[in-house]
């Protein structure tokens, strides 16, 4: 990853035909953009590349999360259950939109773990947002039988994780829905924006009305300004410029995966040989999209000391334990309650009653597991001399 390593001829041809016509909104001018719909014809695409029933785009992976919340009907007092390993707009997004998020560990999988969600569901849980950490695949299918039994709606994280799956049924719709990022360093890109697919028409609807200033997109003489709106929205739409990239995308995404592949299983095949190595537990090895390479050690001293050598040699791999964007223990802003509100919103409720506080050690097994584990990003273009230098960097970790 990311896919614009393999920018091309296909992108700049679906950029141009939006060019053309002049028009970059994805609504309106219908004299002038001759049939042209591009970010229209994305949803549609990615919804029949997944099996899903529709598809809506949006500004970004972010905002998918947000606009999926609300659709859902979450809000002030809700709870939401998430993982503490996962990239920071997860969590932004419960807040985003008033609610609390909850943490659960992570187990072998690095995703959420079944058995500390079920620990976790209160009378106000709301919603469970399971991801598909590093684009691998959590255990969705008991996580979604946990959250049927009581009644709790499950929006699948999937930003990292566009083109897997688990035995041919695509991540994103296990769930009542699915959020995808587009962002400058996923496998497909169009360099901000994102998605969400579901099944429910109902939902979909809401979802795109509330995307679009609440706007219900019904066909009328007024044209756009004839629109009703049955509740308040903002703005999320993606632009045509960015339908036109994902198109070409989209259509590269399985050759992108299986460029990663190759690249990861030589890597894997190389560390295999180190001492007290595991991989990270694949639910569908078939599915996996291949975007990262994660294995453990059997202690924290060893991690560091094959880590050591690593970066030495110039192979430095990431400790997910010590980054500070994507684990619970590093979220320093969230664990802080730093806010730029003056009333302190969304850690302080009215009142100024604290409504939120949370302790840096709840998560022990998360904080153990990633901390013996490291991570190499996956490129689809990776060159012979760079996986050579990977290479001999884990042979000498490996003496």
């Amino acid at each position: 990853m990311p896919g614009f390593e393999i920018f091309g001829e296909e992108e700049k041809k679906q950029i141009l035909d939006v060019l053309d016509t002049g028009v970059l909104f994805r609504y309106e001018f219908g004299d002038q953009r001759n049939g042209v719909y591009k970010v229209k014809e994305f949803e549609e695409k990615y919804a029949s590349y997944t099996g899903a029933g529709y598809a809506q785009a949006v500004t970004s992976g972010s905002t998918a999360l947000k606009v999926a919340l609300t659709a859902l009907g979450v809000g002030p007092g809700d709870e939401v259950i998430t993982q503490g390993f996962t990239f920071v707009a997860t969590w932004e997004a419960i807040l985003e939109v008033g609610a609390v998020p909850v943490f659960t560990e992570i187990d072998t999988t690095l995703n959420m773990d079944p058995a500390d969600l079920r620990k976790k569901i209160t009378d106000k849980t709301a919603c469970i947002i399971p991801v598909h950490m590093l684009g691998s695949a959590a255990r969705i299918e008991e996580i979604v039988q946990i959250a049927n039994e009581a009644n709790i709606p499950v929006l699948e994280d999937t930003a990292q994780a566009a083109g897997g799956h688990i035995n041919g049924k695509y991540l994103g719709t296990f769930g009542h829905c699915g959020a995808f990022s587009f962002d400058s360093v996923k496998t497909m890109t169009t360099g901000e924006g994102g998605m969400i697919i579901t099944d429910d028409e109902s939902l979909w609807r809401r979802m795109s009305e509330y995307h679009d200033h609440g706007h219900d997109h019904a066909v009328n003489p007024g044209g756009r300004g004839g629109e009703g709106r049955s509740f308040i929205g903002f703005n999320y739409r993606m632009m045509e410029l960015q339908g036109a990239i994902g198109l070409a995308q989209l259509a590269k995404l399985d050759s992108m995966i299986v460029a990663q592949k190759k690249n990861k299983n030589r890597l894997k095949e190389s560390i295999s040989a180190i001492g007290g190595v595991s991989f990270r537990e694949q639910i569908d090895p078939a599915g996996d999209t291949a975007t990262f390479l994660s294995f453990s050690f059997d202690d924290v001293d060893q991690r560091k000391k094959v880590g050591g050598i690593l970066q030495e040699n110039g192979a430095a791999a990431i400790c997910w334990a010590e980054n500070t964007w994507h684990f619970y223990k590093k979220w320093e802003h969230l664990l802080g309650a730093a806010t730029q509100t003056s009333s302190g919103w969304p850690f302080v409720g009215p009142g100024g009653k604290k409504r939120i506080i949370y302790d840096t050690q709840a998560l022990p097994v998360s904080a153990e597991l990633l901390d013996r584990t490291l991570c190499y990003p996956i490129s689809i273009r990776m060159s012979e001399a760079k996986l050579e230098e990977m290479e001999a960097a884990v042979g000498k970790a490996a003496a």
